[in-house]
């Protein structure tokens, strides 16, 4: 059974067909709407253009791993509270008393900036 348009003919089938083919295969950038495109960062978002290199990612993640989030909003004691929770390695929670007291971290992000790394 041919499964070809009755309504069109097929000249009009392969034009309308090479239309929609971004949309179909999914080209980047194949007639995108501007609400499509990915927003540049806000001003108090952090750069994205910086990235960690291997070595650096896998030390901030250690860190990371042995705090909770329920932590986050907290201060260096919050914080050292949910990595001994975790049970933080010496080195983890020796970087946690590094931190400023008073100060209240909203991310480990900025606890890991505090510490002097980027």
């Amino acid at each position: 059974m041919d499964r070809g348009s009755s309504k069109h003919g097929a000249r009009i089938d392969d034009e309308m067909s090479d239309e929609v083919r971004g949309e179909v295969r999914g080209n980047p950038g194949g007639r995108a709407e501007e609400w499509h495109l990915a927003e540049p960062s806000g001003e108090d978002q952090p750069d994205t253009t910086e990235f960690l290199d291997v070595d650096e990612s896998e030390q901030f993640s250690r860190f990371g791993r042995y705090i909770g989030r329920s932590a986050l909003p907290g201060d260096r004691e919050a914080l050292k509270r949910s990595a001994e929770a975790l049970h933080a390695p010496d080195d983890v929670l020796d970087d946690l008393d590094r931190l400023p007291a008073g100060t209240v971290f909203d991310n480990l992000a900025e606890a890991w900036t505090a510490l002097g790394r980027r």
